[in-house]
């Protein structure tokens, strides 16, 4: 018996598709339905087998979903939250993908007054430097962490439910305040891509033909989506402003030590880096 009747996923994306890949094939979900804006697109999914039904209409969608993923970019989910309240059963569950937390969150429970469904947010630390449905794959989640973001208003069931669809899907769950949440990705997440964006648009045209892994492996994930990662720097910038300014402290460090001469130093530095970088592996 599938743990959810009917998923939909809102914005059918690369985590959206995933998430129905997954719910599929581990059969959590009855019925898997696709919200978005382009017929054709969404007919296309259905034909290739992972969804079962599409929707043009948030109101038809998810008129009767047990569990609905919002998977829309993060400067549209706390209204797309809002919308689905207003049309989904009062008993159904609405998680997100957004990689930020604290002003979705905010803005969901600010909402929420009479409002159907229990919202609990969700972060899945999975993805690819490729958008698109067509870059899905059902073990997207397998082994990788998933930040769930309950706040003092949250349902203790729903957060549970939350948490087990997740680990259906193979994940690692890890609970967090919406404010932890942003404050940790900042550090891992955003500032990385914001260094390897730097690091690649500072390598002239001239030099190209020489890079090599190294090079290529810092700067992979600058490959991804400008637009989406505009939004995401911007819905976090506090914390993503504070990881700037730690990243340029260390930064600075090395630059100090490099212009002194200082090789005790430098070995110190690039050693201490060393040193945490082997102990997360992967």
């Amino acid at each position: 018996m599938p743990q959810f009747e009917q998923l939909s996923i809102v914005g059918v994306g690369l985590l959206g598709g995933s998430i129905a890949l997954a719910a599929r094939e581990r059969r959590v979900a009855g019925t898997i339905v696709g919200i978005g804006r382009s017929p054709a697109k969404l007919a296309n999914l259905v034909s290739q087998g992972m969804l079962d039904r599409v929707a043009t209409s948030l109101a038809d969608g998810v008129a009767t979903a047990d569990l609905v993923i919002v998977a829309t970019p993060v400067d549209l989910v706390a209204e797309t939250v809002a919308d689905v309240r207003k049309s989904a059963p009062a008993s159904c569950l609405i998680t997100d993908v957004g990689s930020t937390k604290h002003d979705i969150v905010a803005q969901v429970v600010a909402s929420s007054m009479g409002s159907h469904g229990q919202f609990v947010g969700s972060h899945p630390l999975a993805g690819d430097h490729r958008s698109g449905a067509e870059f899905s794959r059902a073990n997207l989640f397998v082994g990788r962490t998933v930040v769930v973001t309950p706040d003092a208003s949250s349902d203790a069931e729903a957060v549970s439910q939350i948490c087990e669809f997740w680990k259906a899907l193979g994940a690692r769950v890890v609970e967090m305040s919406p404010a932890e949440h942003d404050q940790a990705v900042a550090l891992t997440s955003h500032l990385p891509h914001a260094v390897a964006s730097a690091l690649a648009s500072a390598t002239p045209a001239e030099v190209r033909q020489l890079v090599a892994t190294g090079w290529s492996d810092t700067t992979r994930v600058a490959a991804g989506d400008a637009a989406l990662w505009r939004q995401i720097f911007l819905a976090n910038r506090p914390q993503v402003l504070a990881a700037l300014d730690q990243f340029n402290q260390h930064l600075a460090l090395l630059r100090a030590a490099i212009e002194a001469g200082d090789g005790a130093k430098l070995e110190q530095l690039l050693a201490e880096g060393k040193r945490i970088r082997d102990a997360v592996g992967n």
